[in-house]
């Protein structure tokens, strides 16, 4: 069995509600989908997900760019499909960085994979460890009235923590919108801040020291992603737990957190570590330094969600943890994915949402069936897509 045909196609997927941050507001996801032929006719794809130039460094276009000439024509083509790890191991030979990139390979792989075999891929994974995962809501900055409605409306549903953006404002704004929130939902919810490494040092000191008295139970990457000795130093100084994600990116850079006690614990996202088989690798060193992990994403579709769905359902260290791969309810502007309208997404079948619970699709591969319709009406304006072949 061998590739004969790799296809790219640029998404744009408007969102119901503006994701807000500092110095950036999200009103539409631009993915790349990929699809992956073998010679019998059998297709693997996946979705990137969301690009962003400051979380990753990518977009669709060097994602695109750097599958159809670099990875497809010397890796992909003409081999073996079921060979995951060898692949992996030539991309990172290859290719220095673009792990989104290499990380929608790797789901697309999976997902044929798991076709051929006639299998989940949880399966291919080890098995079910979980039935669902256990799901955290994320509010976006806004107005702390805004904000704790939200967060109120998330605890009915029943998420199981609630995590706040900063940047909607100053800093005294998003200092009252966590003690708003935090008046909202009570002193028992887990309740956490992500300032995605926009602070300083000082800035951070003084905003977690304001914050002490709300409670949180972690600060999400306060600091730049490049300041490890600068995040050992502030978890030496505060109370509250920090946790480390655009800090925690490869291997290495794991083992300088663990090596530098600069973490309590550690955000993934699939993506960032460059697909399933690297975040299996991820996670095992979490293991070992006994660093608690919480699943993340780029903002994506049902079939964005996929791989994270089935890696956490499977994972034993993983499924300990909470999940915010919440991509398709972020997009559509809903809790739940009952109320989110057929046909309004990249899978025609998204994966089950409920009561603040998300369940991997079953079926061979990720179970995701492709909306054709949807692509074509939301193909990326002004951009083409790339297709290679044997």
């Amino acid at each position: 069995m061998k590739i004969v045909k790799v296809e790219c196609t640029p998404v744009s997927t408007p969102l119901k509600k503006p994701v807000i941050m500092p110095n950036t507001r999200i009103t539409s996801i631009d993915s790349v989908v990929l699809k992956i032929t073998t010679d019998d006719g059998t297709i693997g794809f996946s979705d990137s997900g969301d690009t962003s130039s400051w979380y990753r460094g990518e977009s669709q276009e060097s994602i695109m760019a750097m599958i159809n000439n670099v990875i497809a024509p010397r890796i992909l083509l003409g081999e073996d499909p079921r060979k995951i790890e060898k692949i992996v191991g030539l991309m990172d030979l290859l290719v220095r960085d673009n792990n989104q990139a290499k990380a929608t390979i790797d789901f697309a792989l999976h997902d044929l994979k798991g076709k051929l075999l006639q299998v989940p891929v949880y399966e291919l994974l080890g098995g079910r460890t979980i039935e669902a995962s256990r799901q955290g809501w994320v509010l976006s900055a806004g107005k702390p009235e805004d904000v704790a409605a939200e967060a109120a409306k998330a605890k009915e549903t029943g998420f199981a923590l609630f995590k706040m953006k900063i940047g909607y404002g100053t800093l005294q704004d998003d200092i009252a919108m966590v003690h708003a929130v935090r008046d909202t939902v009570g002193p028992d919810a887990y309740l956490t801040i992500d300032a995605n490494g926009f602070w300083s040092y000082e800035k951070a000191l003084h905003i977690i020291r304001k914050l002490d008295s709300c409670g949180l139970d972690l600060i999400e990457q306060p600091l730049p992603y490049w300041d490890i000795e600068g995040m050992a130093r502030l978890r030496a100084q505060v109370k509250t737990p920090i946790y480390a994600d655009e800090s925690a990116q490869e291997l290495h850079h794991l083992k300088e957190i663990i090596d530098r006690r600069a973490s309590d614990g550690l955000f993934i996202k699939l993506q960032k570590a460059g697909g399933i088989i690297k975040s299996q690798r991820w996670l095992t060193m979490a293991r070992l330094a006994g660093l608690p992990v919480h699943c993340g994403c780029m903002i994506g579709s049902g079939l964005e969600h996929s791989p994270s769905a089935h890696l956490w359902a499977s994972n034993e260290w993983a499924a300990q943890g909470l999940s915010e791969s919440i991509g398709p309810l972020m997009i559509h502007g809903t809790m739940e994915s009952k109320n989110i309208a057929p046909g309004t997404d990249i899978a025609l079948n998204i994966p089950k949402f409920e009561q603040g619970l998300a369940y991997p699709n079953e079926g061979p591969g990720f179970g995701i069936d492709l909306n054709e319709a949807f692509l074509v009406s939301n193909k990326t304006i002004g951009k083409e897509g790339t297709s290679v072949s044997l």
